[in-house]
């Protein structure tokens, strides 16, 4: 496993990516006994292992892809041993509407949070972003004059600019102000670095110190860096705004499946509802492919309320 994490380290893989894809691998020697090397199995043993997640352990699509990815990585980049001929059971797909909030539900949820998590949810709700892209936000990426969010390095490894709600602004602007000073206390301290990707690191040496490539929403304390052992200040959890949706969504009295995810499946829906152009919000929200927007069309509220209803015309 240390020669599996140094080549996705040669790779630059993500630390998140790194500790998923090296769970997979050792549930996979596990489900074929512990005792043997990945070396001296192959294709069937992989086959046996993809398909018990779909049939017995019922994963979803993207949960069997994920392990898929794993597994082909170890044996190709790491084994240099060739992985073909894949043909496990497949796990089923599952069709759902996306769960949306009406306006008035959104504005409930809101007045049960505050501080830096109600924050973050506007954001969600009103730029469109996913939580990751949120929790990963830097001080640069904010363009407080052409009300922009610049997205680097979303879904797929792309870029985009989203809107930057002007209802919000002033009180992001104080936020940043409150983080900037928290950098400059770090950086008497002889601290004051965070993490950039290694490339970026080489070709500006001084960048990780820079105001603007600190984090929008930072840990409360540094910690080490688990690879390179240098004391950092991290982005904040995204456990920390997922359970605080949640709760708010339960005082508020919202009966509906609610998580961070649902601010930007409400943000979409709404968005069409006000008649924003598919294709523009397609851009907006980092779709590859104009399909995965159409989907909101199913969920829009006035095209439901535009519907006859049959029950009046039977009543009694």
């Amino acid at each position: 496993m240390d020669q599996v994490r140094e080549v996705l380290r040669y790779y630059h893989y993500s630390y998140r990516t790194e500790n998923t894809y090296c769970q997979w691998i050792v549930r996979y020697i596990k489900f074929h006994g512990g005792r043997t090397h990945p070396r001296e199995m192959g294709a069937e043993h992989v086959e046996r292992f993809l398909s018990h997640l779909a049939v017995q352990g019922r994963v979803s699509v993207s949960t069997q892809r994920q392990a898929l990815n794993a597994l082909v990585f170890l044996y190709r980049r790491v084994l240099f041993l060739p992985l073909e001929g894949i043909a496990p059971a497949r796990a089923k797909r599952a069709r759902r509407p996306p769960v949306v909030l009406t306006s008035e539900e959104v504005q409930r949820l809101f007045l049960q949070m505050s501080g830096t998590h109600l924050l973050m949810a506007q954001l969600l709700y009103g730029s469109g972003l996913r939580l990751m892209e949120c929790i990963r936000l830097r001080i640069k990426d904010v363009d407080f004059g052409q009300r922009k969010i610049y997205v680097r390095g979303g879904k797929g490894g792309k870029d985009r600019v989203t809107v930057l709600p002007p209802s919000i602004a002033g009180e992001l602007q104080q936020h940043i102000a409150r983080v900037e000073a928290l950098h400059h206390q770090d950086l008497e301290e002889g601290f004051g670095e965070v993490y950039i990707p290694s490339a970026l690191a080489r070709k500006y040496p001084n960048a990780a110190r820079e105001t603007g490539w600190q984090y929008v929403f930072p840990a409360r304390k540094r910690s080490v860096d688990p690879r390179s052992g240098v004391e950092r200040r991290h982005h904040v959890l995204e456990s920390g705004l997922q359970k605080a949706v949640k709760r708010a969504a339960r005082r508020a009295g919202i009966t509906k499946r609610v998580g961070c995810h649902t601010l930007r499946h409400s943000f979409a829906t709404h968005m069409l509802e006000k008649g924003v152009n598919i294709r523009r919000l397609q851009e907006l929200l980092g779709h590859a492919d104009v399909r995965t927007t159409e989907i909101y069309t199913h969920v829009m509220k006035k095209d439901l309320d535009s519907l006859p209803n049959l029950l009046d015309d039977v009543a009694c």
